[in-house]
């Protein structure tokens, strides 16, 4: 079992074992928080102590802080029949978004869609700016004839309208 040290590389090697075999391949996510043993927690103590000697004593709790926890994302792509297992691992918070959405690329494999592209460079939609499907009966002319047209000056909202002009006094 290859455990990656980066995600791209464990992506890389899962979309691959995907498109290999799309109806066998599992992917497993496992998020888990640890609480830390008591050897960290006695550490921990004696530090806050060493630093709270140089400083005025303070209200802290006795109760381990939330840093202290660590909590680990772990993914496995598995594939039973030809036994092959890759796995990642990270503790970094910000990382885990990114792998949980790379999660709904990777499924697009397993439902036999297409892949999507998402090219920056590409010209936006001139139409209402949504990315809508076209259906495949319909011509790219009869969807654009049925979608209402925006006005091009946008109007200036908020109800201010002419002021009354004052009387001479």
């Amino acid at each position: 079992m290859p455990n990656f040290t980066t995600s791209s590389e464990w992506f890389e090697q899962s979309s691959l074992l995907l498109k290999a075999r799309p109806t066998t391949t599992k992917i497993t996510s496992k998020y888990s928080v640890l609480k830390p043993n008591a050897s960290k927690i006695r550490k921990q103590k004696e530090k806050s102590a060493a630093k709270s000697s140089s400083k005025p004593p303070s209200n802290a709790p006795s109760e381990p802080s939330v840093a202290a926890f660590q909590a680990t994302f772990t993914l496995k792509t598995y594939d039973p029949e030809s036994g092959t297992c890759l796995k990642y691992r990270t503790d970094k918070a910000a990382e885990v978004g990114r792998l949980i959405s790379s999660l709904g690329k990777l499924g697009r494999h397993m439902a036999a869609l297409p892949e999507v592209i998402d090219d920056l460079s590409a010209p936006a939609d001139q139409g209402t700016g949504t990315h809508t499907p076209i259906p495949e009966g319909a011509s790219g002319k009869d969807v654009r004839s049925a979608i209402p047209e925006s006005k091009s000056a946008p109007q200036a909202g908020g109800g201010g309208g002419k002021k009354k002009k004052k009387g001479k006094k």
